[in-house]
């Protein structure tokens, strides 16, 4: 059975994974002022960086309709016997729901997957898939693992400043003044589709995602060696080969893959932010 896989375009992979495993990406709509674009085709993070740093105002995204998945659908669909689509978290956006009410017109032949997740949290649930249809197994198996997955999921991210989280209301003024005078740094991760901070980090970026990688691997004994992803936001190339180093003595992944973030995630937490994700056991 030939089966497709696809994804919104926040699952954060990179133009080499897309084309390794034969990904199709469909780009959600980054609104700059009463400018549109499609994430990752015509506008960067850089874009957003530039544009809240010029307005002050954080970028607005928007899902595709339920009549736009069900062209994008029957596109990808043509020469495959299946479909299996992957969402971001329904929590944080309409996409997911769209994308099920479009798959109904396919018969069964397309499937569509609410990561409850975001960036290569997503991202990892997509490739696993594509490990399980390269493997022969069936699209109904396929979603069913995956699904089972998500729980399992260690999604989660150590941002630089908190200025974009602020902007976007996920974080109050005192909260933001007093990570600055004391630089705090919270992880943020991701609980049952929705973002919070599990905890709070005190000092320089270097040294916070220090203490951040250690509490993974204390907290994480067990986990699926198959991948993990770097995944950051225009981090300076020290810093991520620093957190790759960290990673590579305290876990003993056979892949460890650095991707950049997308507009999505550049939206939340803006510049300078940085993750290692993983599928736990």
């Amino acid at each position: 059975m030939k089966i497709k896989i696809t994804s919104d375009s926040t699952c954060d992979l990179s133009e080499e994974l897309v084309k390794k495993y034969n990904l199709t990406i469909f780009p959600l709509e980054v609104m700059l002022g009463d400018k549109t674009y499609e994430d990752g085709v015509d506008i960067t993070p850089q874009d957003i960086f530039e544009y809240v740093s010029e307005t002050g105002v954080l970028p607005k995204t928007a899902a595709h309709s339920s009549e736009e998945y069900t062209e994008f659908f029957t596109r990808e669909l043509s020469g495959y016997d299946a479909l299996i689509h992957f969402d971001i978290s329904s929590k944080a956006s309409s996409s997911y729901s769209a994308a099920e009410i479009a798959s109904k017109n396919f018969d069964g032949k397309v499937y569509v997957v609410d990561s409850l997740a975001l960036s290569t949290g997503q991202g990892l649930l997509v490739l696993k898939a594509c490990d399980l249809a390269a493997e022969g197994k069936q699209p109904q198996e396929i979603v069913q693992t995956v699904n089972a997955l998500r729980p399992k999921l260690n999604t989660s991210f150590v941002p630089d400043v908190l200025d974009y989280l602020h902007k976007g209301g996920r974080c109050s003024l005192a909260s933001l003044i007093g990570a600055k005078v004391l630089k705090l740094h919270p992880l943020i991760s991701m609980k049952e589709g929705q973002m919070y901070a599990k905890r709070k980090y005190m000092g320089g970026l270097d040294a916070c995602l220090k203490k951040y990688i250690r509490d993974l691997a204390e907290e994480y004994k067990t986990y699926d060696k198959t991948r993990c992803f770097i995944t950051h936001s225009n981090c300076e190339p020290e810093v991520v080969e620093k957190a790759r180093r960290q990673v590579e003595e305290l876990f003993t992944f056979d892949e460890i893959l650095e991707t950049k973030a997308g507009c999505v995630v550049t939206s939340h937490c803006g510049k300078n932010t940085l993750g290692v994700l993983f599928i736990t056991e």
